[in-house]
């Protein structure tokens, strides 16, 4: 691998089956590696024990060769990758700026200091200001804790955090934007019933596969300001940034497999073929 050689990826979650907005993504990053000379990978992002399935995962990868596309190298499963996250929150907390959060949802919305860019309640750092012993006496009686990023200390102390954002092509000229972290609140890097959050984990294994180019939908740019922030914490290169249109349902929303999008095997039942699909999508 050369060490200017783009790399991109497609990391979907075996929590479900695939529907048109993820065949959007994953050809949209494939024709970007391919159009730049680079590498394209395929990651499972399976660290949610109680909804990805290694059914779903066989199912994503049948559908993603059905529609053509090939990756470069073996599937990384992130259920593999505990360890990498573990270092980054020690790191984080050696720098001091992870704290264990034990709060509900519902204690959470009810004291919430405004809403995320998610529409999110953002957290009031109720469990920011427990002492060490409290802390130890929760954890010590079994209760179960988040670990959370103090996202204002941590922006502080990063100053000015700035990421390119490009078309994936090699003659197009970055964008630069600024990220504003401190309107997400203290995130959740490591969740009660997983060992990573999204943030995290796909900071951490990006870095490790040396993704040189992220492509993601518009309704992640605000969450690159977390990733940004991250990947300056954690001592890891940015990426450039792209981020494609959402494919919407006939009510106007985006495709969602909690919603009961059509899957693309249900698609395929209907007699419809990759080639179609394709097309439809603009590949």
């Amino acid at each position: 691998m050369s060490p200017s050689e783009p790399i991109l990826r497609f990391a979907p979650s075996p929590n479900g089956h695939l529907h048109l907005g993820h065949a959007y993504s994953a050809l949209y990053a494939h024709r970007a590696a391919g159009r730049m000379g680079g590498r394209f990978l395929l990651r499972m992002e399976d660290i949610d024990p109680g909804r990805s399935k290694p059914e779903f995962a066989d199912a994503i990868i049948d559908d993603l060769t059905w529609l053509g596309l090939a990756w470069d190298g073996e599937v990384l499963f992130q259920s593999s990758r505990v360890a990498a996250y573990d270092a980054a929150i020690a790191r984080l907390d050696r720098l001091g700026l992870v704290y264990p959060c034990f709060c509900s949802r519902a204690e959470i919305a009810a004291k919430a200091d405004g809403r995320d860019p998610d529409g999110a309640p953002i957290y009031p750092r109720t469990c920011r200001h427990l002492s060490e012993r409290e802390t130890a006496d929760r954890i010590a009686s079994g209760e179960r804790a988040q670990i959370r990023l103090d996202v204002a200390e941590a922006a502080r102390r990063a100053g000015m955090l700035s990421y390119a954002v490009a078309a994936p092509l090699p003659e197009d000229r970055p964008e630069i934007r600024f990220a504003r972290p401190e309107r997400w609140g203290d995130v959740v890097l490591r969740r009660k019933d997983a060992p990573a959050s999204y943030h995290l984990a796909v900071v951490v294994d990006d870095a490790a596969q040396g993704v040189t180019h992220v492509t993601r939908g518009t309704d992640m740019e605000a969450a690159t300001d977390i990733h940004v922030l991250l990947q300056m914490l954690l001592g890891l290169k940015t990426p450039v940034y792209s981020f494609h249109r959402l494919i919407l349902g006939s009510d106007g929303r985006k495709l969602s497999k909690s919603k009961g999008a059509p899957s693309l095997g249900d698609l395929r039942a209907l007699g419809r073929t990759a080639r179609q699909v394709r097309e439809e999508l603009g590949f």
